[in-house]
């Protein structure tokens, strides 16, 4: 089984646009969305109504939260209030769609006789807003696999994509957890400015007790980046939005 991972698409259509057009090509055989779909750029409606015409299971994201706390926009927006203007752009009927998504999915395999736990979370099992970098100690990774029991987590929220595997095993028998930074869509800030989501792979073959048997692809997705850019600069936004987009920082 192959599953498409998506997170932090920020309102950045022409980034979610390039890498629904990708996806469309390689055709996995299910997309998920690890939240953050507002924020920082001009169009949340359109990628909101993307993710919904193309089915796409989505959870909530600390930026999606925000359309709680911020009002629609009326009458436009002055230049003191330039930071929620990203928020202030969301529609009625998209705000109550971002405050219903879920918080985290799980999702079960059973293979060759054995489980395997799926976690997908937006920052982590235990806060929305907590950032797993991919220095943080060995020791807190694995305390917090065992807690949320969570063969495979997933999750987004610091746009810096990474794959780390780390072993809980006892007694001579491995157990192996797979921690997947998803990166940004329409935000990256590893340097590389394209559009970044995951493709895992998932066969017959995988097991807790193999490192190998579960495949993690980072796809990296051209996009016109200027284009984003200059809608950021055309807006009320921070100019530094836009070369954060150019930078990918």
């Amino acid at each position: 089984m192959r599953i498409a991972l998506l997170s932090d698409i920020h309102a950045n259509l022409p980034a979610f646009e390039a890498v629904l057009e990708d996806l469309e090509k390689r055709k996995p055989d299910a997309v998920y969305c690890l939240g953050d779909l507002v924020g920082y750029n001009v169009w949340p409606n359109q990628v909101i109504g993307l993710v919904r015409k193309h089915g796409i299971a989505t959870i909530s994201g600390n930026h999606d939260l925000k359309v709680s706390k911020i009002p629609p926009s009326v009458g436009g927006c002055s230049k003191e209030e330039n930071s929620e203007y990203a928020y202030k752009l969301v529609g009625g009927k998209e705000r109550e769609y971002l405050l219903t998504l879920p918080r985290h999915l799980r999702l079960e395999f059973l293979l060759n006789d054995q489980q395997l736990n799926m976690l997908l979370v937006h920052g982590s099992p235990r806060s929305i807003n907590e950032y797993l970098m991919q220095k943080l100690p060995e020791g807190y990774m694995l305390e917090l696999v065992k807690e949320f029991n969570a063969d495979i987590l997933c999750f987004g929220h610091s746009h810096k994509p990474y794959h780390r595997v780390i072993n809980s095993g006892e007694n001579g028998i491995d157990h192996f957890h797979h921690l997947i930074n998803i990166g940004s869509v329409g935000k990256p800030k590893d340097g590389d400015a394209r559009a970044c989501y995951v493709l895992l792979t998932i066969d017959q073959t995988a097991s807790i007790q193999i490192q190998n048997t579960v495949q993690v692809e980072f796809v990296r997705v051209e996009y016109d980046v200027e284009k984003a850019a200059q809608a950021v600069e055309r807006s009320p936004l921070p100019d530094a939005f836009a070369d954060n987009l150019r930078k990918a920082y």
